[in-house]
């Protein structure tokens, strides 16, 4: 079967497959870990992972250090991204002649790139799950809840639509930071370590969110990161009304199905869901209830999720505690607890004789609403991909711009994206420094501009239209806004 026959349904189809596995003829099957949607043809799902495998092994053998990224046909765009050693997470979505579903591959290969993090942080590796139980229940059960209750988060109707050009000045895969005055500041740190003695001697982490924006951290980058993106998707006042909402809109009918097989019979249980919203709910003394059920594997209590980080190396409980904006993430060793549940109830009690109330309220002081970082006649994205943090334009202001530069930005961020993986490849110990200006044909501005390893992307409207009023206006903005990181010396 060719590019062009690889889809059904909607047109977008994701799949998880073990290259190691189904080596011999008449068990290709054994491959498959994951597959959406799961009503989707046996023969097809084959077709579909054979067309895949083979990509993946005809451009390794012209550039073995290389992973295939993305394969283009006429009517569908394969997104590949080796989530851990010979286990492939593909992504195929459906062209239209419409521009509504024009993507940028790099974000659609971030959604893979998130799934797999956030997988890894409930679950552990892939390879682990395989490895435990060779038969495979175990990891695909796991595959199959969670992966289908994270793709739940981009249903719109019956299909799924992934982000799309009007999502160009947005950077998934990144942090974004509340700025606050040294004050404000001096009170989180000493809230974080109080947070941090809550055992007494076993030293706790923390994470600290108000509103939708990151204030403090205590755990390494790549498990902040994770935990970070969890809380936005399912655990901060916006997520948790979300969760509300989606869960009334659910009962009435609607709903988005695990596949006919159910989700015990394949090594899971219903309960164990951590992205499953009517599961996650405020209860009255402040704490985020989650009804996740216990399993033989990692041994979890009821009621308390256990979480594995990477970099931590190491498996900690999870316990939430909201207070209006402000959302604390509190991370207990796993080892540090002989009586479970009771101990957890020990440290709730610690958490609520603190001054959670006082940084809220400091907080909530300095808090210039959801448009904080709007800058007057810009519309802009800046990335650090070191630090893995982001800021940007409130999305109320993005959705002012016309079709036409949204389209145009989102076309020189792909070009950009081109450019950087080609940069890697030839030198990948340097970063690039670059500037594009384009106007547009509905006589805007669009920019990229990336500095050591720093990248702006701005949109500017109703400007002049000289490049030097362009490079000026970039100018302004870095010198003001970025203490001049982006600035020409």
């Amino acid at each position: 079967m060719g590019l062009s026959a690889a889809a059904a349904g909607d047109g977008t189809q994701l799949c998880v497959f073990d290259l190691r596995r189904g080596q011999q003829e008449g068990q290709e099957l054994d491959k498959i870990l994951f597959f959406h949607p799961a009503d989707c043809p046996i023969l097809l799902q084959l077709s579909v992972i054979g067309l895949c495998e083979g990509i993946v092994t005809f451009t390794r053998i012209f550039s073995p250090e290389e992973d295939c990224e993305v394969i283009e046909s006429e009517k569908r765009s394969h997104v590949f991204y080796q989530a851990e050693p010979d286990i492939w997470m593909v992504l195929v979505v459906e062209k239209t002649k419409d521009n509504e579903s024009n993507w940028r591959c790099g974000a659609l290969q971030g959604i893979l790139k998130e799934a797999h993090s956030l997988f890894t942080m409930f679950h552990g590796p892939i390879r682990t799950l395989l490895d435990r139980q060779p038969s495979a229940e175990l990891a695909r059960g796991h595959l199959r809840t969670f992966l289908t209750d994270y793709l739940s988060d981009f249903h719109v109707g019956k299909k799924i639509q992934f982000p799309t050009y009007r999502d160009s000045l947005k950077e998934r895969g990144t942090i974004q930071m509340l700025t606050v005055p040294r004050e404000v500041a001096l009170e989180v740190q000493s809230l974080t370590t109080v947070l941090g003695s809550c055992l007494g001697n076993v030293t706790c982490q923390s994470l600290i969110l108000f509103e939708d924006l990151l204030v403090s951290t205590t755990l390494p980058p790549d498990d902040t990161l994770n935990l970070y993106t969890y809380a936005v998707l399912r655990l901060t006042p916006r997520a948790l009304s979300s969760n509300a909402s989606s869960w009334s809109y659910l009962r009435k009918g609607t709903s988005v199905s695990a596949g006919p097989t159910s989700s015990s019979s394949n090594g899971t249980t219903a309960g164990e869901r951590p992205l499953l919203r009517e599961k996650l709910s405020k209860g009255k003394d402040g704490f985020v209830a989650a009804d996740f059920a216990a399993t033989e594997v990692r041994g979890a209590v009821p009621l308390t999720p256990i979480i594995w980080f990477q970099q931590a190396e190491e498996r900690m409980y999870l316990c939430i505690y909201q207070h209006k904006s402000l959302t604390i993430l509190l991370l207990i060793p796993a080892s540090s607890l002989i009586n479970g549940e009771e101990g957890i109830a020990h440290v709730k009690k610690q958490m609520l004789e603190n001054k959670i109330v006082t940084v809220e309220q400091k907080l909530t002081r300095g808090w210039g609403g959801e448009n904080a970082y709007h800058v007057s006649g810009y519309r802009y994205l800046l990335v650090d991909p070191d630090r893995r943090v982001s800021r940007a334009s409130p999305p109320g202001k993005v959705t002012t711009l016309a079709k036409d530069s949204l389209l145009a930005l989102n076309r020189l961020r792909q070009e950009v994206d081109l450019e950087k993986s080609r940069y890697r490849r030839s030198d990948p110990s340097h970063d690039k420094d670059f500037e594009v200006c384009i106007r547009t044909k509905n006589n805007a501005w669009v920019i990229a501009k990336i500095t050591r390893g720093r990248e702006l992307y701005m949109a500017l409207e109703k400007g002049g239209e000289t490049l030097l009023y362009a490079s000026t206006a970039v100018e302004k903005f870095s010198n003001r806004y970025c203490e001049g990181a982006f600035s020409t010396d």
